[in-house]
């Protein structure tokens, strides 16, 4: 087992394999929220075309673009983690951009400050939980920071986009394959600054058979509530009709009431053993409204996340029978 684990936003991989991807999603929404912004930075190490790029997600109008690098142009750092893709500079503290094809032309810098981390043990060594340790995963996930305040500019086409007291968010995937079916939501746009929500719930293969597995958290009032399967939670009351969502997820002590509304969707580029050839749609512009009850149905918090990022693979409704 690599240390790496410990800090996943290391580069866990390796330039040598083959059928394997790796990526990093930085999310940037503006102080005034009329700006929505994401880079995924990555890998993608097939026999046939080994290259790195950035996918650009405009989350305001759903324009999405991938930028493709020649592997030669992907460097990463050992020590501090961070990494380079052409011209452009990512790390846990920041961002640096110089992103130039036919289309799109995006320079800038972004820094973040007063992160909060998500919480880990030696058991427990990120949102995957002791999950982090079972081998042949097809994607494995990793949360870097569940919420930071931004400051910093960037031009694109020519347009100047202020992200000072902003909101970012930063998560990262590695392995073969995405799931072949899943839920993703996440914003940490709330009314009380602080506030971060993550869930995740997706069709997982493991040596020929497959389980449903699910991860979450609510950080709130500088707390995290967390449920996932690792730690028998339960997700309960899935209810899909049209542009709505609504589900319950509960642990030993509290029940959280989640309502997502989607918006504006934009077509992403996915793995599949490696090569970014599957296209799925994903929303930066959705809302989530979240209710947290302890046991004894006491209300302990409600409030709607703005400019939630939201992908629904809708097979997964086939294997949900709650």
């Amino acid at each position: 087992m690599s240390l790496r684990v410990y800090t996943p936003f290391v580069f866990q991989g390796s330039l040598k394999k083959y059928h394997y991807f790796e990526g990093w999603y930085f999310k940037h929404v503006s102080g005034d929220q009329q700006n929505t912004w994401s880079f995924i930075p990555g890998v993608s190490l097939t026999r046939n075309d080994p290259h790195a790029f950035i996918q650009i997600i405009d989350g305001i109008k759903g324009v999405t673009e991938y930028v493709w690098y020649p592997i030669s142009e992907f460097r990463f750092d050992k020590k501090s983690g961070s990494l380079r893709i052409g011209k452009s500079f990512f790390s846990e503290n920041s961002i640096s951009l110089n992103i130039e094809n036919e289309r799109t032309i995006i320079n800038g810098e972004i820094q973040y400050h007063n992160s909060v981390k998500y919480p880990k043990s030696f058991i427990y060594p990120g949102i995957m939980g002791w999950y982090s340790f079972v081998p042949f995963m097809e994607c494995n996930h990793g949360i870097i920071s569940v919420n930071h305040t931004l400051s910093g500019t960037l031009s694109v086409n020519g347009t100047l986009l202020g992200f000072d007291n902003g909101k970012g968010y930063i998560e990262k995937d590695w392995g073969t394959s995405f799931p072949e079916a899943w839920i993703w939501m996440q914003s940490n746009n709330f009314s009380t600054a602080d506030t971060s929500f993550s869930f995740s719930i997706a069709k997982i293969p493991w040596l020929g058979k497959f389980f449903i597995g699910f991860i979450s958290f609510l950080y709130y009032n500088k707390k995290f509530f967390l449920f996932s399967t690792y730690n028998k939670s339960v997700v309960t009351n899935i209810i899909h009709s049209g542009n709505t969502l609504d589900f319950e997820v509960s642990n030993r002590d509290f029940i959280l009431k989640v309502t997502a509304q989607k918006s504006t969707f934009g077509e992403l580029r996915a793995p599949i053993s490696g090569d970014m050839t599957r296209r799925i749609k994903e929303s930066v512009d959705s809302e989530i409204t979240i209710s947290l009850f302890d046991k004894q149905n006491y209300l302990i918090y409600n409030d709607t996340g703005k400019r939630a990022g939201l992908e629904i693979i809708d097979k997964i409704f086939e294997y949900l029978k709650y």
